[in-house]
């Protein structure tokens, strides 16, 4: 499972599919509907927000967003009915930058004309985080 933290327009096609489906995988397993994931590291800071379930909601329907300015037709109708959580959640500079270049090495092999657009440095951040100074995060796998 990867829940990226970078924004959701850097993603290629395939990137954005998957997270997609990742994310509606994390909603499942944050509302108990599956077994499957639950001790899964990406979750912990959805489950360290006051919301987690309106937190991953509002990190899919940000997903969403980017899929209908591409032109693709993410069904909303799989998202929980259930408030939106309308904070944040914090992620370091420096994960965000261990991210981009995981997704530069992937889109290197998939995609590799799209390199080119991935920022050099200092990506945005998914709607649902804000930026704060700090190392990778201790979740992440290396």
């Amino acid at each position: 499972m990867r829940l990226w933290s970078l924004h959701p327009s850097l993603l290629d096609r395939q990137g954005l599919v998957a997270l997609w489906r990742e994310g509606l995988l994390a909603q499942a397993v944050l509302g108990g509907r599956t077994a499957g994931y639950r001790h899964h590291p990406q979750l912990e800071r959805f489950r360290e927000s006051p919301d987690p379930r309106g937190a991953v909601l509002a990190y899919l329907q940000a997903v969403a967003d980017e899929a209908d300015r591409r032109g693709h037709n993410f069904d909303r109708g799989r998202l929980d009915d259930i408030p939106v959580w309308q904070g944040s959640l914090e992620v370091a500079d420096g994960q965000l930058e261990h991210e981009l270049r995981h997704l530069r090495r992937k889109v290197e092999v998939r995609n590799p004309h799209l390199v080119g657009s991935l920022p050099a440095s200092a990506p945005p951040a998914h709607p649902v985080f804000r930026v704060v100074p700090g190392d990778v995060a201790g979740w992440e796998r290396a």
